[in-house]
């Protein structure tokens, strides 16, 4: 049982070809299933503490490993009751079932326990759960000091984190790899502590959950340009550009130009405030170009964004100018590339069309389709690369839903990709920093406290 970050994420197809090519090279369903109920039970026996136990199976693979930890706990001196949905419908399932030689009581009649684990529906449900069988797992959990999924939490969509009718569990064991559900709302909020159970399995996938960085560490070489250098691009809300700027600072930027309409900067010290014109833009000097926070869209903004995208100049692109983005700049933007585009769900279906398919799917898509790195945000948000690598970065703290906080983002993810690091490493580093900042204040922030945490946050690297 490990921790998921930077774990492969598999959907239903690729989990299934894995397990394909394990049988090809000599396992068999049954080996598997043994390893995965194994599994199961070695985890709970640590978290039930002596506990009671109840395991509720279903009819296919999910249920079978099921029967397989009841069998294994109950040997382990734990006291075990099993409950099913009907008969076993796989071969393998069956076989499981035959070898716990206890009692099994239908769902209807079953009593709950200390601990409920949940096998009743595995990765390839496509339905909603009947409203009765939701309503006894629901019972059943409801007294249940800690509920457990197998896999997956029975009643969500395995590749789109839909909800079929999910009931909350408190931990999710995902078999083998991760899958998008447990990284992807609502699913996700279902699913609980995520952890992950090996299953031996050569997995292959461009998507990730979102991992502790590296850090780029200046040495006694390196000068303030070199760590890199963000100009902002600010507008007619100047204090978004601000807490960008500052962002870009605290997480790690050698040196901040904030452009604006005006010679003096109200923000920090530290940030350079310069008078905005297109000439500010040829300093070979500058590594990334933030613009869009407090942007503005009336004529001036546009003309700023068309100045940014004839620079040569690696771009960050947030709030109002990606509205100003869609159309035949994005066009420009596609042909010219290096840019970050850090869209919420409003922004996204302006630039791109309502999203298709899963989250991963249309942040995919969207980044072919830009030639950019794109940063979909929300509660999940995920990070695709032009030629299509995955980064999800879920469970993201709730208070980050105050104004500017987006802006804090965009000016962390300017910093790492000022410097000199890969933006494929370094856009989600940016979105890290940004989340660990966020987890160390823990709740009730304004957008001002979290640029200042980043200083923390990035020392801790």
């Amino acid at each position: 049982m490990t921790p998921i970050d930077g774990a492969m994420i598999l959907t239903s197809a690729e989990m299934r070809a894995a397990e394909s090519a394990a049988i090809a090279e000599g396992e068999t369903v049954d080996s598997l299933m043994t390893r995965a109920g194994e599994g199961v039970a070695s985890a709970v026996r640590r978290l039930a503490a002596g506990s009671p136990i109840l395991i509720v199976c279903g009819p296919g693979n999910n249920g079978g490993d099921g029967y397989v930890a009841a069998r294994t706990l109950r040997a382990a001196g734990l006291e075990v009751s099993v409950a099913a949905v009907g008969e076993p419908q796989s071969e393998a399932a069956a076989r499981a079932r035959s070898a716990w030689t206890g009692e099994v009581s239908s769902i209807e009649t079953a009593q709950s326990a200390p601990i409920v684990v949940d096998a009743l529906f595995g990765t390839g449900l496509t339905r909603p759960i009947a409203p009765d069988l939701r309503h006894q797992m629901m019972r059943l959990a409801g007294y249940a000091k800690l509920s457990v999924a197998v896999d997956v939490p029975s009643g969500v969509e395995t590749d789109t984190g839909a909800n079929l009718g999910a009931m909350p569990v408190h931990l999710t064991l995902a078999l083998g790899a991760m899958k998008p559900a447990h990284v992807l709302y609502p699913a996700a909020a279902i699913a609980g502590t995520v952890r992950l159970i090996s299953l031996g399995l050569r997995t292959e996938s461009r998507a990730r959950a979102l991992y502790r960085p590296g850090a780029f560490v200046p040495t006694d070489s390196t000068h303030k340009y070199g760590r890199g250098m963000v100009a902002i691009i600010g507008g007619s809300m100047p204090g978004a550009a601000v807490l960008a700027a500052e962002a870009a600072m605290r997480a790690g930027a050698g040196y901040a130009l904030l452009l604006t309409d005006q010679t003096a900067c109200d923000g920090p010290s530290a940030v350079v405030g310069k008078a905005w014109s297109v000439d500010t833009l040829a300093d070979k000097r500058i590594g990334a170009v933030l613009i869009g926070p407090g942007l503005g869209r009336d004529l001036r903004a546009k003309q700023c964004l068309d100045a940014a995208l004839a620079s040569g100049h690696m771009l960050v692109i947030d709030g109002d100018a990606l509205h100003l983005l869609a159309g035949a700049r994005l066009e420009r933007l596609r042909e010219r590339g290096d840019a970050v585009l850090t869209p919420h769900a409003g922004e996204f279906e302006v630039l791109f069309g309502a999203p298709a398919g899963s989250k991963i799917d249309a942040t995919r898509d969207a980044a072919r389709r830009s030639g950019s790195h794109v940063v979909f945000k929300g509660a999940d948000t995920v990070i695709s690369t032009p030629n299509e690598d995955v980064v999800v970065a879920s469970r993201a703290n709730p208070w980050l839903s105050t104004a500017g906080t987006g802006d804090v983002l965009a000016g962390a993810i300017g910093a790492m990709v000022a410097g000199p690091i890969d933006p494929a490493w370094s856009v989600p580093a940016g979105v890290w920093l940004h989340q660990e900042a966020a987890r160390r204040l823990g709740g009730a922030f304004i957008a001002d406290d979290l640029a200042f945490a980043l200083t923390a946050a990035r020392a801790a690297l």
